[in-house]
């Protein structure tokens, strides 16, 4: 039988987790990579976990979970929206692509992840294509040469691909 909370997080992967890479603080990273691998975020009730199964405090787990940028302590949506703010996407336009984003997913400031969990936007450094700035990937498709336009034509073709599964 599983053990779960009542959010319904699987703590039993906690287990496997600390299982294949050991109860030792040095440990903590590739735990957390493996738990983010499963459910996309670091559920906090995992954490607490973790520190139940580990030599690690919950400092020291929490601390790692925030220190590096790949963690996420919340979910992430259906489809994940990167925002390339690399130099020649900023110098081009890319904070009027964020801000359009916000505005066509109804995003609030400070808020990543659309209320229906449908789209993540994430700001990242590099997208590396530099030639086709500014650019967005959403899941592992590229869009390039974008404008305020562009970015919600791309949404609006998105909802009705959506519409017809």
């Amino acid at each position: 039988m599983n053990e779960q909370t009542v959010t319904g997080v699987d703590l039993s992967v906690v287990d496997q987790m600390v299982e294949r890479y050991g109860t030792e603080p040095a440990s903590a990273v590739p735990i957390l990579l493996g738990l983010q691998e499963t459910f996309g975020y670091l559920p906090m009730e995992a954490l607490r976990y973790v520190t139940e199964k580990t030599d690690t405090t919950p400092d020291q787990v929490y601390g790692v979970a925030t220190f590096y940028g790949q963690f996420r302590m919340t979910p992430v949506g259906e489809h994940m929206v990167r925002v390339c703010h690399g130099t020649a996407c900023h110098v081009r336009g890319a904070v009027n692509i964020s801000q359009t984003l916000e505005e066509v997913l109804g995003l609030e400031k400070g808020q990543d992840t659309t209320s229906d969990n449908k789209y993540t936007v994430e700001k990242v450094a590099c997208l590396g294509c530099c030639s086709l700035s500014p650019v967005i990937m959403i899941d592992d498709k590229v869009y390039g040469r974008l404008d305020r336009k562009k970015v919600r034509k791309i949404f609006k073709r998105l909802e009705r691909e959506e519409a017809k599964k």
